[in-house]
């Protein structure tokens, strides 16, 4: 992590992850990437339906491999490479039989180290393993959630979920956010934790920097006029004049309210919801 000295207003508390000391290829494999379009938060119609999205520097997309069907065949990782479109970094690897791919990218792999899926490889970083066969206490991300389906869950940087138990044909699995969930023992994950760590400790520093990510300014309700925000109006800066507490722009009420679904399907398999708020702090 490198951090900026004071000389302009936007270098105050600027820090930024030091990307040359962790890469070792700037240019992503032609064969693996593709151009596309990204939202902009509108329809079809060009009514904003997903607010603060829009902009940003243009990038190509990586095709970073989430399937992990190449069972029984070792991989070497080539390169280790960073990519726009997600907070971990990404390793290009090749397998044995000559096929090239992108993975991401595990906290202590390095050029030159190889990896395996497969349900008799060894507990280490970078391995992929059914979930029954992981013990008990054990570091895991990229799971799947349904088996064969591909890794859902802890891909972001510095990320991992934490086995607690294996039962009745489901391992327990203690989830980022402190929520234990069971998800069935045949769906795999790989050990370890999620590379580039440092990347949630990041200061923007400025306004700039978030719009060349594509992310559009968040304006607060109580600036705004009655007509654009239950909490606009008022003469100077008044209150926001609600008894019950903050609303969102559609009036809905925001804080302290569950907005999961009573009846969605995956209830029966969460053990127990998420902490948060001083609860959060004791774990």
């Amino acid at each position: 992590m490198k951090k900026f000295k004071p000389t302009t207003p936007s270098r105050r508390h600027t820090s930024v992850v030091e990307y040359r000391k962790l890469l070792t290829r700037t240019k992503p494999e032609k064969s693996l990437t593709k151009g596309f379009k990204r939202g902009v938060g509108r329809n079809n119609m060009g009514r904003i339906t997903t607010a603060h999205k829009g902009g940003g520097h243009k990038r190509s997309y990586r095709f970073v491999d989430f399937k992990y069907d190449k069972i029984d065949i070792p991989a070497k990782v080539q390169t280790i490479e960073y990519d726009p479109n997600r907070s971990g970094l990404i390793a290009l690897v090749a397998y044995n039989d000559g096929e090239k791919r992108y993975v991401l990218l595990p906290k202590s792999l390095k050029v030159g180290d190889t990896f395996i899926v497969s349900e008799k490889a060894p507990l280490k970083p970078g391995n992929r393993l059914p979930l029954r066969v992981i013990p008990v206490g054990t570091f895991v991300y990229n799971i799947e959630l349904k088996p064969e389906g591909g890794a859902k869950v802890a891909r972001s940087a510095g990320i991992f979920a934490q086995v607690v138990a294996n039962a009745d044909g489901n391992t327990q699995l203690k989830m980022p956010s402190t929520e234990i969930r069971k998800v069935s023992e045949n769906c795999w994950a790989t050990i370890g934790e999620v590379s580039n760590e440092e990347y949630k400790l990041m200061n923007w520093g400025k306004a700039g920097r978030s719009r060349w990510k594509g992310i559009r300014p968040t304006v607060r309700g109580s600036a705004m006029n009655p007509v654009d925000h239950p909490h606009g109006g008022g003469e100077g800066r008044q209150g926001i004049g609600l008894r019950r507490g903050p609303k969102t722009r559609h009036g809905k009420q925001a804080f302290g309210v569950k907005t999961r679904t009573p009846k969605k399907y995956s209830n029966h398999l969460i053990v127990s919801r998420r902490k948060t708020g001083k609860n959060r702090k004791s774990q």
